[in-house]
């Protein structure tokens, strides 16, 4: 990071605030938007890269890979300890954990692999406290847990840092196509009312991201963020919850005070040290990774009684994707029992969308 850069960003940032927004100003302000998601991005390039040595470097494992992620002190060793067969060092001071630690949970027939990421520091989005090795580490969870304390509840300052490394919590990807053209500048055509952003808006960020001559169709009422998210191209889009821990150490006035204060968030309430409402926090992740369980059934033999776990939507094809590269290549076709089937055996092809208890014979040859 360069002082002239968080000038700039300041300044930008310091007009953005000035100016009243409204009709005649939503174009500058969308402008000064892009111009500064530009200088972040620029910043954070600037900043210290990751680093995948002392732990950093985490080979996925399971049905899906879920973070504990929050500020130091706030139980999350204790809680990966209470949750899985981890062994994180627990200390009552800052910084005790070093290095993202692994441990797996067994939930609903599927099995999670838990990182317990080290705490997080006000600005580790701008690199400090190894904070962007941290975020990074985030940005390729399946879900993400942020956890407060009764004391230090903290789970907007987590969400902003993880937005500021364009981690985007519960949140859809703008449906947005771009086709580059030779000539006739931006061109902007939508299958939705756009209400939050008009096209003299969007064509003046296109323009600020090097579109000069394009076609931009909107399928969904994006406003200004939106757009600047899908023309940086670099944002991910994760599952998360809020949970808060050390429920024990407080009454129910101070539980009434952070569910107001969180009321879009409605978080879980935790104690891990005596191991209260771990069976909510376990239904909430299983339901916000929004997974389905199916049965394979080999021709000649009878269903396998383990499902495999996927994520809702899945096709045929994501499941001989997950078994095996030879089930995609050399995949004639499949037989369905069960929710999707509309007859018992019936045959389909690799673009049959599952649903939960179905059970599939797949057939290669």
């Amino acid at each position: 990071m360069t002082p002239d850069i968080q000038e700039e960003i300041e300044a930008i940032e310091e007009e953005i605030r000035t100016t009243p927004y409204n009709k005649a100003t939503q174009q500058h302000i969308g402008r000064l938007k892009a111009k500064l998601a530009k200088l972040k991005e620029k910043q954070v390039k600037q900043g210290k890269g990751t680093n995948s040595s002392g732990g950093y470097a985490i080979k996925k494992e399971g049905d899906a890979t879920i973070g504990l992620i929050g500020y130091p002190s706030v139980g999350k060793s204790t809680l990966l300890n209470a949750l899985t067969n981890a062994k994180s060092q627990v200390a009552n001071y800052h910084f005790t954990t070093l290095d993202v630690i692994p441990g797996i949970l067994e939930y609903n027939e599927a099995i999670f692999q838990i990182l317990d990421l080290p705490g997080l520091v006000k600005g580790a989005a701008a690199g400090k406290g190894r904070g962007k090795e941290v975020l990074s580490v985030a940005r390729v969870m399946d879900l993400l847990v942020l956890i407060g304390d009764v004391h230090r509840v903290n789970i907007k300052d987590i969400a902003d840092e993880l937005e500021q490394m364009g981690i985007r919590l519960n949140k859809k990807p703008p449906d947005i196509v771009i086709n580059k053209k030779d000539r006739g500048g931006v061109e902007v055509a939508s299958t939705v009312e756009l209400t939050r952003i008009d096209p003299e808006t969007v064509k003046s960020i296109m323009r600020e991201y090097g579109y000069i001559n394009a076609t931009i169709v909107i399928r969904t009422n994006i406003g200004v963020d939106e757009l600047i998210d899908h023309l940086a191209g670099n944002r991910v889009y994760i599952p998360a919850l809020a949970v808060i821990n050390k429920i024990d150490q407080v009454g129910n006035d101070r539980v009434r005070e952070i569910k107001e204060e969180l009321d879009e968030w409605e978080p879980i309430f935790i104690s891990a040290e005596e191991e209260i409402g771990l069976e909510e926090l376990k239904e909430g992740m299983f339901d916000a990774l929004d997974l389905i369980r199916v049965y394979l059934k080999p021709q000649g033999e009878k269903g396998d009684d383990e499902p495999m776990i996927i994520k809702s939507g899945s096709t045929v094809e994501d499941v001989c994707k997950k078994l095996h590269s030879d089930f995609v290549k050399n995949f004639r076709y499949a037989r369905i029992w069960g929710p999707t089937a509309k007859f018992p055996k019936q045959r389909v092809g690799p673009d049959h969308v599952l649903e939960e208890g179905d059970t599939l014979r797949i057939i290669v040859g």
